[in-house]
C-alpha cells in the first residue's frame, strides 16, 4: 500500500515496485483516513509506504496511527524530508525504514529487501554520530514516548487526561484497581515522568486525542 496524495508519484512508485520487486498488487490511498479505512476492511498489505505530509495529517502523527492500527505490517516512510532529526524520530516511533523520495530505483530495491528481512533501513547520514546528537522538538519527543504505550495503556492515559482516578478507570474498563495502578506505573515509566500531571502534559504535547481516533 502506498499512502501519498500525489498521483504521479504513486504511479511512478507503483511501477518501481512491480518492475524491481515483483510486487503485483499495489493499493494507493491519498489520505491517512482512506488508508485506515482500507486496513479496516481488507487484508493487511505486506508493506505500507507512507508520506509524512498528507492532506489530513502532518508529520509523525500519521506514522503513529498506522503503526498502532497495523502492528504486524512494516511501515516505510517515503518522504521529501531528509533532515536527520526527522529520520531518527520516525525510526524511534516505529517506522521500519526511511527512504527519501529522490532515491534511485536501486535504493528502493535495497531498502525493501533489507526491511523484509526484518532489518531497518535509513540513509547513513541520518544515523551518523553527529546527527544523533541533534535534539528532537518537544512534539517529536512526546510522540516518541507515546508510541511505546500499548493500546490498553493508551486508553488508560486517555482516561487520566479526562480527570478520572484509578477507581473510576477500573470501573470504566472492567478491570481490577490494582491492574490500573500497574498500568499507570508502566505509563509513567514509558513517558519518563513522575506524576499524572506530567503525563497529561506529554499527552497534550503529542495531540494525543487525535492519535486515539482509530481506537
Amino acid at each position: 500500500m502506498i499512502v501519498d496524495d500525489h498521483p504521479l508519484f504513486c504511479d511512478a512508485l507503483s511501477m518501481t515496485l512491480r518492475a524491481s520487486m515483483g510486487i503485483e498488487h499495489v493499493v494507493t490511498a491519498g489520505t491517512l483516513e482512506a488508508a485506515l479505512d482500507h486496513l479496516a476492511r481488507d487484508t493487511a498489505p505486506d508493506v505500507i509506504l507512507l508520506d509524512l505530509n498528507l492532506p489530513d495529517v502532518h508529520g509523525l502523527e500519521g506514522l503513529v496511527r498506522l503503526v498502532k492500527s497495523s502492528a504486524e505490517t512494516p511501515v516505510i516512510i517515503v518522504s521529501s524530508e531528509t533532515e536527520p532529526r526527522v529520520v531518527r524520530s520516525a525510526i524511534r516511533v516505529g517506522a521500519a525504514g526511511y527512504v527519501p523520495k529522490h532515491s534511485s530505483r536501486d535504493t528502493f530495491r535495497l531498502a525493501l529487501t533489507q526491511i523484509m528481512r526484518g532489518e531497518v533501513y535509513a540513509p547513513e547520514v541520518a544515523l551518523s554520530h553527529q546527527s544523533a546528537n541533534a535534539p528532537l522538538t518537544a512534539r517529536e519527543d512526546a510522540l516518541v514516548r507515546i508510541s511505546h504505550l500499548t493500546r490498553q495503556q493508551a486508553r488508560i492515559l486517555q482516561l487520566i487526561c479526562a480527570g478520572q482516578m484509578n477507581k473510576q478507570i477500573a470501573y470504566e474498563l472492567s478491570i481490577a484497581e490494582t491492574t490500573v495502578k500497574a498500568h499507570v506505573t508502566a505509563i509513567m515509566r514509558k513517558l519518563g515522568v513522575q506524576s499524572r500531571t506530567q503525563a497529561v502534559l506529554i499527552a497534550q504535547e503529542a495531540n494525543f486525542s487525535s492519535l486515539l481516533q482509530d481506537n
